[in-house]
């Protein structure tokens, strides 16, 4: 929740303008703004097929009395393609369970937006060891109910609850024995193929210091880039590490 309408317009502008002078790869760069910036910042990507534009949320219902929320109808009108589900932040202040998010992810999917599905552990839960109990769980309950064609739409993306604005450092490491089990148990759950080409991001304070280290790591396929996308310059940097 930052940067007014003005402000959101104008970083945006500045993203894709340095994505298309600096970002050499081809990479898919997705902003995933607030509900106020979907439509311009949908209209300043027309034609460029390297960024696309997300909301950070949708409700599950069709439409209706439910004051303040927004349907998957209403975000893909805008032109926005993607939506982020299940973000740390929705579950830990807004008490979004898996029966809920389930029900997200097929909202979105019903109209054609691509979920980018959160999942990850907290401090607690990484300190106790059950982590991939979690993570399992999480899948299950929330996303491993869809077909084979309607999951392989599906991005899914890591994020340590516990290396988010703590002052603690998932390490490489750290981050790729999970990334390698969340594909496991992709392909445990539909098949290897699935899982070779599920998308899987990183989500965990990523910077451009630590952005390189992170992604030469086999599983991990790219960042969920929070506080640092605030900044064009950070946001870019991240990005030409895949260059």
């Amino acid at each position: 929740m930052n940067l007014d309408y003005q402000q959101g317009v104008s970083l945006f502008s500045e993203i894709v303008n340095m994505v298309k002078d600096e970002a050499i790869a081809h990479q898919q760069v997705v902003v995933c703004s607030p509900f106020i910036h979907l439509y311009p910042l949908a209209q300043l990507t027309k034609g460029t097929g390297q960024v696309a534009v997300g909301a950070q949320n949708i409700y599950f219902e069709e439409s209706g009395a439910y004051t303040g929320e927004v349907s998957a109808a209403q975000v893909k009108s805008t032109g926005a393609t993607y939506v982020i589900i299940g973000h740390s932040e929705r579950r830990a202040y807004f008490g979004e369970d898996d029966e809920v998010l389930s029900k997200k992810v097929d909202a979105a999917l019903k109209h054609g937006l691509i979920p980018v599905f959160c999942i990850g552990e907290t401090r607690e839960e990484r300190e106790s060891g059950r982590y991939f109990e979690v993570i399992g769980a999480q899948l299950k309950n929330g996303i491993f109910h869809l077909a084979n064609e309607d999951f392989e739409k599906v991005v899914l993306a890591y994020e340590p609850v516990w290396a988010i604005g703590t002052g603690l450092t998932a390490s490489p490491e750290q981050a790729q024995e999970v990334h390698a089990f969340i594909r496991n148990a992709v392909a445990e759950q539909y098949t290897q193929d699935v899982a070779n080409d599920t998308t899987i991001l990183y989500g965990g304070s990523c910077n451009p210091k630590n952005a390189p280290d992170l992604f030469s790591q086999p599983d991990i396929d790219g960042g969920l880039i929070g506080g640092a996308s605030l900044k064009s310059r950070d946001f870019v940097d991240i990005v030409k590490v895949f260059n």
